[in-house]
């Protein structure tokens, strides 16, 4: 399908979502992290000038909410310029952040900048399994960054990633959250791409633990009631629905890579046969409306069945491409995650596997830690 054909169905309004992936450096090595397995061989950062246009255009655009991530975005030393641009131009800003490299001068920096949010994450609620599973020691720091996220009066939005090595303990990483004062606590389950894609026999946790983690969240919401709102988003391999991936790709978000590749999704960049434009040979505005990448899964024109007759596809627009890839091998299947895709089977196999290893070992194999190599496996 050509992109002007896709265009013709259904010409998407602006790209209100804007997230800036400002580097893929990163001092932590989570074994679940979504960035390519390959980013050690992503081209040149842009510079500071790069993406202070990216951002002018991306306001007139029509953007109004920024998230600045990675990698770790506070290994950027323009970080604080970035930002302060971004307050001038109106956007809301959300920086995503392992904590490490937020000392309290460059915090207070980043709020004199004019940064409104500010999303911390945890690998789990005890120094052994945190540093474990990042390979870093950084349980204390992202302590003390929560303390000071805290005083400079942020909202105190803590992120755990869930997967089997970590979903039983989901009582006590709320328990520390409510130490901490937290406002949010969003209990991710693993979306499996990028690092977790590699070590998904090991994170694919069971139906039970999936069970035991809801029932513990459930049990407390009651207990603290309004004053903690706890999002806990369940594993698409567990579901028979898939989800509305990115409310639809190329449809309301936007991601930038550190190399200026446009993508509309952090983990698109895997799909074979795009060629996604870079930001440093073309207009924001010529790349969210004109490229063919962007328009290859806008509309409905692209679907096979059972999506193209299905009466939820203007809901889910078919699920995720990128997941329908990695089970399938083609971006344009439906997702498998989905009950009625004929590829379903993919899923519930891998959910049994999960089941009869979390039984018999949970960590019967070595994991793949993120590195600049391409990841390197060792227990």
């Amino acid at each position: 399908m050509s992109g002007q054909c896709a265009m013709d169905a259904e010409r998407p309004g602006p790209p209100l979502w804007l997230l800036l992936e400002l580097t893929y450096r990163c001092p932590l090595h989570c074994v679940f992290c979504y960035n390519p397995i390959d980013f050690g061989s992503v081209g040149r950062e842009l510079e500071t000038g790069e993406w202070l246009r990216v951002l002018e255009e991306a306001r007139v655009l029509g953007s109004v909410q920024l998230g600045l991530s990675g990698g770790e975005p506070l290994v950027r030393d323009d970080l604080e310029t970035i930002v302060a641009a971004a307050h001038r131009l109106g956007f809301y800003t959300n920086l995503i952040t392992s904590g490490v490299g937020l000392t309290e001068p460059r915090l207070q920096a980043l709020k004199e900048a004019g940064l409104d949010h500010i999303q911390l994450s945890f690998q789990d609620s005890t120094r052994r399994m945190n540093d474990f599973l990042s390979s870093t020691r950084s349980f204390e720091l992202k302590s003390r960054v929560a303390a000071l996220i805290k005083k400079y009066r942020y909202p105190m939005v803590l992120n755990v990633v869930l997967h089997r090595l970590n979903i039983d303990h989901v009582e006590e990483i709320l328990r520390m959250a409510e130490r901490m004062g937290a406002d949010y606590v969003e209990l991710a389950n693993t979306q499996y791409y990028g690092w977790a894609w590699r070590n998904r026999a090991q994170l694919l946790p069971s139906r039970a633990q999936l069970r035991r983690a809801q029932d513990a969240t459930a049990r407390f919401r009651e207990r603290v009631g309004p004053r903690m709102r706890i999002f806990f988003v369940v594993p698409d391999y567990f579901e028979t629905r898939p989800k509305p991936c990115m409310s639809g790709l190329g449809r309301v978000f936007l991601s930038i890579a550190p190399d200026g590749v446009a993508l509309p999704c952090q983990s698109a960049r895997m799909l074979p046969g795009l060629l996604f434009p870079s930001v440093r040979e073309a207009s924001l505005r010529s790349i969210w409306y004109d490229s063919p990448a962007f328009n290859r899964y806008r509309g409905e024109g692209w679907m096979k069945e059972p999506c193209r007759s299905c009466p939820e596809r203007g809901r889910d627009f078919g699920g995720c491409r990128c997941q329908a890839y990695l089970l399938t091998g083609d971006a344009a299947d439906t997702d498998p995650v989905c009950g009625l895709s004929p590829h379903h089977h993919l899923v519930t196999e891998a959910v049994e596997r999960a089941e009869r290893s979390a039984a018999e070992a949970p960590l019967a194999e070595p994991m793949a830690f993120r590195d600049y190599r391409g990841g390197t496996a060792r227990d």
